[in-house]
């Protein structure tokens, strides 16, 4: 592999939305070439790419002739065509994360079944294989159902709490996870790089729109005691650890009402739970994953301020070419740091960009965040 500074050095990314734009504009830094692959003609990414390809990331070819040139490939979404990945890595491209690592996130029955194995602790759980087996576990209700593959951002999960809500579950291979009594959702966010080093970012607390099931406010540093903070960070590098992994991998948990830490869900990449570390840390999660599959040194993940993300999601009703109401009135507040998407169309609750709100105080950022939410609306023109 050249060296990442060599004139001819290629870094491809599978997937060309906001992850991956924010990502570009941490490599610009240190002047590393992206290149993008992605379906959509206005994906995010687009514009900031040293070189665009309109592709397919889910087809064999169009993702293997993308990235038989590339030095080092790396995705942004885990629904990648793995088969490609997997000869791409034989014939000596770096793909980070492993193939053999998204193949396992892409099914979240295998996902499980790591944790188990590994003695990760996790909420009980069976796997099934159509909506008719359901019936089999009626005395153990409630559970959550979530389909082993293909679901994000809320979508592909559904609650059965009893009977009566079996004909709203999937007719598809899925996992039925036992109900947790937790007091809050937490992420940590750990990297590593291929000689071995591993670096955790401090734990966050994640507070959800029930609507959407998506993230509406990001804390940090998160709210819990000092031992959980310590117990979520050991699991985290266990399991990255164990995976061998190559690059950053967020690690998002319930903390139960007994003050138990208990592994939701992962992804091997950059982050919603991660957007507040480009003002928050030292190092933002986007350098840290360029330096994890650039086998680079870590950088340091310590908090230079307290910090409050808040996701800007379409508004309710509103489809169409999108206007952002109040921005300029939350840009005259001190601490207040906007990141537009470039989506060019809204949509009910779709992710159009986040805001992170710094300050010296946590309780002051958080007073901040909500007028934001409460001024800075997306809507259709």
């Amino acid at each position: 592999m050249k060296h990442f500074y060599h004139p001819h050095f290629k870094l491809g990314i599978l997937g060309g939305g906001q992850l991956g734009r924010m990502f570009i504009q941490e490599a610009a830094n240190l002047d590393v070439k992206v290149y993008i692959m992605d379906n959509s003609g206005y994906s995010p990414a687009r514009e900031v790419a040293h070189l665009f390809t309109f592709g397919n990331i889910t087809d064999y070819e169009d993702v293997y002739y993308f990235g038989k040139d590339k030095d080092v490939l790396t995705i942004e979404i885990e629904n990648v065509n793995v088969k490609a990945l997997y000869d791409l890595e034989k014939e000596g491209v770096k793909v980070y994360p492993q193939p053999r690592i998204i193949e396992l996130v892409q099914d979240k029955g295998i996902q499980k079944q790591f944790y188990k194995d590994q003695n990760i602790p996790t909420a009980p759980f069976y796997l099934i294989e159509r909506q008719d087996d359901l019936k089999q576990y009626i005395l153990q209700l409630p559970f959550m159902q979530k389909i082993r593959k293909g679901g994000y951002d809320g979508k592909g999960v559904v609650p059965i709490k009893s009977e009566a809500d079996i004909v709203k579950g999937f007719d598809a291979p899925s996992v039925l996870e036992k109900f947790v009594d937790f007091e809050k959702e937490l992420s940590v966010i750990v990297g590593r790089n291929a000689k071995g080093e591993v670096k955790c970012f401090p734990l966050v607390e994640q507070v959800f729109n029930a609507e959407a099931n998506l993230v509406e406010f990001l804390i940090s540093p998160a709210q819990v005691e000092a031992g959980i903070e310590t117990k979520a960070q050991n699991i985290a590098k266990k399991i990255i650890t164990k995976l061998k992994m190559v690059g950053i991998l967020a690690v998002e948990f319930f903390l139960t009402k007994d003050g138990e830490v208990l592994v939701n869900e992962i992804a091997p990449r950059p982050h919603n739970s991660g957007h507040q570390t480009i003002e928050g840390n030292i190092t933002s999660q986007y350098e840290q994953h360029l330096r994890s599959i650039l086998n680079l040194p870590l950088g340091s993940t310590e908090i230079t301020n307290a910090s409050v993300m808040i996701n800007l999601l379409g508004e309710k009703g509103q489809v169409g070419k999108v206007k952002y109401l109040g921005l300029e009135k939350v840009l005259e507040w001190k601490g207040v740091k906007p990141h537009i998407y470039g989506k060019a169309i809204t949509k009910p609750f779709r992710k159009m960009g986040h805001v992170t709100v710094v300050n010296h105080s946590l309780d002051k950022a958080k007073e901040i965040a909500k007028e934001v939410k409460n001024t800075l609306k997306v809507v259709a023109e």
